[in-house]
């Protein structure tokens, strides 16, 4: 009985409070590529033809190049994000059992048969 709850071991939390930020992070990540996307498929609004003015060029950042650089950072953080997880694991090829709030969830890191790619980062919740 003790074997199904290892995933409460104290040791585990600070992978468990990794995991929830990456899982966080992934969220974000998510919600900016729809953000991103919908910025380029719609067209940007229209100058004001009335005032006769146009704000001068580079004087303001474009929303789209924000977007792109935005997804760009937040991508770089998973990664290392996820290069961290992978760390604190200890073991490779297995699956680790941690509370993630929903009981026990799963974490592991599996070899890739690609050569020279690493590990990839899997999560069971």
């Amino acid at each position: 009985m003790a074997s199904n709850l290892d995933y409460l071991a104290p040791e585990l939390k600070p992978l468990e409070e990794k995991l929830q930020a990456y899982l966080a992070a992934e969220k974000a990540l998510t919600q900016a590529e729809i953000t991103a996307t919908s910025l380029t498929q719609s067209p940007p609004p229209a100058p004001n033809a009335e005032l006769g003015q146009r704000p001068a060029p580079g004087s303001f950042p474009e929303p789209a190049d924000e977007a792109a650089s935005e997804l760009q950072n937040l991508r770089d953080d998973l990664a290392a994000q996820r290069q961290e997880i992978i760390d604190l694991l200890p073991v490779r090829d297995e699956w680790v059992k941690v509370n993630l709030g929903y009981g026990p969830s799963r974490v592991g890191a599996f070899g890739v048969p690609a050569p020279g790619t690493g590990y990839e980062l899997r999560v069971v919740i």
